[in-house]
Parts: C-alpha cells; sequence; structure tokens
C-alpha cells in the first residue's frame, strides 16, 4: 500500500453520560491500549457530520452538545499499528445512553470516573485529551 501524500483528518471525542462517567475503548489499532473513538472524515463531509458517523459506526451512540478541545497531530507513532500521519480534531461531547454496541475496531470499552481516567493505560492522544478535559471541561466552544 502506498504511503499517503498528506496528513488524514481524523475526529475523535471523550464522551460524557448523564452520570459523568466518561467513555474509553480499548483497541488493537494502538497496541490494546485505551483510547476514544473516532476515525477518518469522508472526502466532503463536515467535521460534525464525521464525529456523529464515527460515533454511531463504532458504538451505536447517538452524541450531542460537542465541544472542541485539544488539536493534535501524530507523525508516525509507535503507538498506531501502521505508520500514519493524523492531524486529530478532537471534542469533549454527550450521550444520554450507556448501551455501547462496538464494532470490530474496538475489542472492550469502559464508562470510567474522572477519578480513574488517568489510571487507564491510554494511549498518549488520549492521554492528552483527558488532560485537557480535567483542566477545561466543557468551556471551549461548541461545534
Amino acid at each position: 500500500m502506498p504511503k499517503p501524500q498528506y496528513p488524514l483528518a481524523t475526529v475523535a471525542a471523550l464522551i460524557v453520560a448523564a452520570d459523568d462517567s466518561l467513555l474509553l475503548i480499548k483497541t488493537h489499532k494502538w497496541h490494546h491500549k485505551w483510547a476514544v473513538p473516532g476515525g477518518k472524515m469522508d472526502y466532503g463531509e463536515t467535521i460534525k457530520t464525521a464525529l456523529k458517523r464515527e460515533f454511531k459506526e463504532e458504538t451505536n451512540l447517538d452524541i450531542y452538545d460537542i465541544h472542541w478541545a485539544a488539536t493534535q497531530e501524530s507523525v508516525e507513532s509507535s503507538e498506531f499499528y501502521k505508520k500514519a500521519h493524523f492531524i486529530f480534531l478532537n471534542f469533549v461531547a454527550k450521550s444520554d445512553s450507556k448501551e455501547v454496541i462496538l464494532n470490530n475496531e474496538a475489542q472492550e470499552y469502559a464508562w470510567v470516573s474522572k477519578e480513574d481516567l488517568l489510571e487507564y493505560n491510554l494511549n498518549s492522544p488520549t492521554r492528552t485529551l483527558v488532560e485537557f478535559y480535567l483542566k477545561h471541561g466543557f468551556s471551549w466552544g461548541k461545534l
């Protein structure tokens, strides 16, 4: 497979349930570390549409009250299962449901309290997103 010419734009979010627990997934793509759901944007797709689609596909959750979080970059991270250059457009959002149905991209999920988030073996981008959320919450602009 040829190496892409440009970085891939991706969307991801840390989801907060009504009881303030947060969703993490464990995925083989990040060497079985914990992460947040997300994925690549399709050409012509808006950021919000891509984020909602990715969550529906990966978790079967509907999300809302979407707020911006830390944008990040990952260039050929050793944590990812293959060489890739990502631009992570990260968000914090809410879901009224905790009934997760995973697709084949994740092997496990957990609803975690704020106090326990950093105890999980998080991949680097997720750790940065979690630290951002713990410091700023939903204080940044709404999407």
